[in-house]
């Protein structure tokens, strides 16, 4: 499934954080995407196909 992918959005990956949480806050979006673990609040950069293969769904901001 197609995800339209915008800043502020919570994605909820396939494979969790260490700190368990399965969820990332997006933060900027682009070739490469910046994530915030919602979890622990730790960042990651992440290659845009990498975000788009490991999706399990989408939470639109509000």
């Amino acid at each position: 499934m197609r995800y339209i992918y915008e800043v502020g959005d919570v994605v909820t990956l396939k494979k969790p954080h260490p700190c368990g949480s399965r969820e990332w806050e997006i933060l900027r979006v682009g070739a490469d995407f910046r994530l915030k673990c919602v979890g622990c609040g730790h960042q990651i950069m992440i290659a845009r196909r990498l975000v788009e293969k490991n999706t399990k769904g989408l939470e639109k901001k509000s």
